[in-house]
């Protein structure tokens, strides 16, 4: 099997492990990861890496996502998504009388940088456990506030107290938890019913492939290709090429971010970083 990375919009239900069990099975090898992780109910792109491309994993999902979410205001739950138990009273007549011009103003406050504390049932690890085992063992969580940036939070559809919305964020930003929050600061308490990721960096949702496609037709974005559409691409000689595949630093101007660097021969040899004016590789492939 050809390493590269594989697409997924994955389904609702699978969690993100499922669908790295899946993709194992059709490419024949466990050596497959994923880059950044999809609640069950959740759907959309899911980014795979095959082989030697699981060393991308780390870097692609550090990259911004876009998602299409549902909200509902009126009601909190103890998972702030619709598969909690509700807490405190029923608001939503209270939602449905808040204008929009109400909801965009308090969206707008959230978006930019902001400090947001992730929801209790996140797969954040609390002494070495994930958050929302504690949770569902009955434990009480209180997580730790974490700096994130909300690019965009605009409604795109509204009915009563349910809204339609579009986020555009980076990484360890949760959707659930600006649910909660809209909630929290309309006074009506929310929660989100439907998530959609439709963006995660470079890649699209129309670039994705369904898991019944991929048992049909099962191909991978190669290697060399994934690179080149992820990060910025340097060329360079065969003799440099063999210098940094042996780990060694190059005289090349790059970014603060990794760049990838290629062979004359169309290969990828590594990614590399700016270290003090110098191209620093930080992932080889051999």
């Amino acid at each position: 099997m050809t390493a590269g990375l594989v697409l997924v919009d994955k389904p609702a239900g699978w969690t993100s492990h499922d669908v790295v069990a899946k993709v194992r099975r059709l490419a024949g090898t466990r050596r497959v990861g994923h880059a950044g992780t999809l609640d069950p109910m959740a759907t959309g792109v899911l980014i795979l890496g095959v082989d030697r491309a699981t060393r991308l994993l780390g870097h692609l999902a550090l990259h911004d996502k876009e998602y299409d979410a549902t909200i509902r205001l009126g009601r909190s739950t103890t998972t702030d998504d619709r598969e909690g138990e509700p807490i405190g009273a029923d608001a939503e007549g209270e939602a449905t009388k808040l204008t929009d011009s109400e909801i965009a103003t308090v969206m707008r406050s959230m978006t930019g940088d902001i400090e947001q504390i992730p929801s209790a049932v996140s797969a954040i690890k609390v002494d070495g456990v994930r958050a929302y085992k504690r949770v569902r063992d009955g434990e009480a969580i209180e997580l730790k506030a974490r700096a994130v940036t909300v690019e965009a939070f605009d409604i795109v559809e509204r009915r009563g107290a349910e809204l339609d919305v579009r986020v555009r964020c980076s990484t360890g930003t949760y959707v659930r938890a600006l649910a909660r929050d809209l909630g929290i600061a309309l006074g009506v308490g929310g929660h989100l019913t439907a998530l959609r990721r439709t963006r995660s960096g470079p890649y699209r949702i129309d670039e994705a492939c369904s898991l019944d496609s991929l048992e049909a037709s099962f191909t991978t974005l190669p290697l060399a290709e994934a690179v080149a559409g992820a990060f910025p691409r340097i060329d360079v000689s065969e003799e440099d090429a063999v210098r940094i595949a042996h780990g060694q630093r190059l005289a090349l101007a790059v970014a603060a971010s990794p760049s990838g660097v290629f062979a004359p021969d169309g290969r990828v040899v590594a990614l590399v970083e700016d270290r003090d004016g110098v191209a620093q590789p930080v992932c080889v492939f051999r």
